[in-house]
């Protein structure tokens, strides 16, 4: 898809927000064709993050499905950062693993996907666990329309400094597949989405397996579909991104990709790393990764 839309007298309209859709059978794929297209039609817009100097970012607003949320190969190798990082990320989305980082009273985070996905608390001190909310409402009727899970608090995070991105979540099972929507209002393209959405992919894991047990049949992640209002490259990476490009033009897919498999040693690694520096902030009071 590209910046001009047909109209019903033969003219042709250009979008003043890009928009970017793709489809891809793996996450490796989708993400890496939402760059490629953003890269090149996305719209040049300041940002509130510019320093002086910095060249206008590349905005668009993306729709990428992924045919099937775990298919291999599962990980890019162009996503900066690497496998601890990865899995580090996953657990503080999945597991919660930074959630007791949570204390604006004391200058620290102001919120965790996770916390706010199991321990949504509203102004009247009543915390929802979302997720149970979600795994209740597909057994109860697994075609449902209404299995989500919101981020956005109006009454906190319209003045904080480091709002929110992901916003929604919304479930649905078609056959003997969990479909997951993800809908972000804000996403940097190449240093957050492969994470967000590698993460984001395992929570549909999680319900899919709580699902499967409480109904008694194999419910499995199926589609996983990530819109993002705006889908950005910082003018300010574009050095960096530059070595993207040329990952992708100098190697096949295969070699741009990991299977799981392929790096499992790296992950069992990644969550013994991990595994220490959370016991040595119980210990030592001190921040780990």
């Amino acid at each position: 898809m590209d910046t001009m839309v047909g109209t019903d007298n033969g003219g042709t309209l250009k979008l003043s927000l890009p928009v970017v859709c793709v489809t891809g059978r793996n996450l490796p794929e989708a993400w890496e064709a939402a760059l490629l297209k953003t890269w090149e039609i996305g719209a040049q817009i300041a940002t509130q993050y510019d320093a002086p100097g910095d060249p206008p970012s590349r905005d668009a607003l993306a729709v990428i499905a992924v045919e099937d949320a775990f298919a291999e190969p599962r990980i890019h190798r162009g996503l900066p950062g690497g496998i601890e990082e990865l899995e580090a990320y996953r657990q503080e989305v999945v597991d919660g693993i930074h959630d007791h980082w949570v204390d604006p009273a004391a200058g620290k985070w102001e919120y965790t996907y996770h916390d706010r996905l199991v321990n949504y608390a509203t102004p009247g001190g009543h915390a929802v666990n979302q997720l149970d909310q979600v795994v209740d409402a597909l057994a109860e009727a697994a075609h449902t329309r209404r299995a989500q899970a919101i981020i956005w608090k109006p009454w906190e995070d319209a003045g904080i400094v480091d709002p929110p991105c992901l916003q929604r979540m919304w479930f649905r099972v078609f056959a003997d597949r969990l479909v997951l929507n993800v809908h972000m209002r804000s996403n940097d393209a190449f240093k957050a989405a492969f994470m967000n959405m590698y993460a984001f992919t395992d929570i549909q894991r999680v319900v899919a397996e709580r699902l499967s047990a409480r109904i008694g049949q194999a419910i499995r992640p199926g589609q996983y579909t990530h819109i993002a209002d705006s889908f950005h490259i910082y003018g300010s990476y574009f050095e960096e991104f530059k070595s993207f490009l040329e990952l992708v033009n100098n190697r096949s897919f295969e070699r741009r990709t990991y299977r799981t498999e392929d790096v499992a040693e790296l992950i069992e690694a990644a969550r013994e790393a991990i595994r220490r520096s959370i016991e040595a902030e119980r210990t030592e009071g001190r921040k780990g990764l």
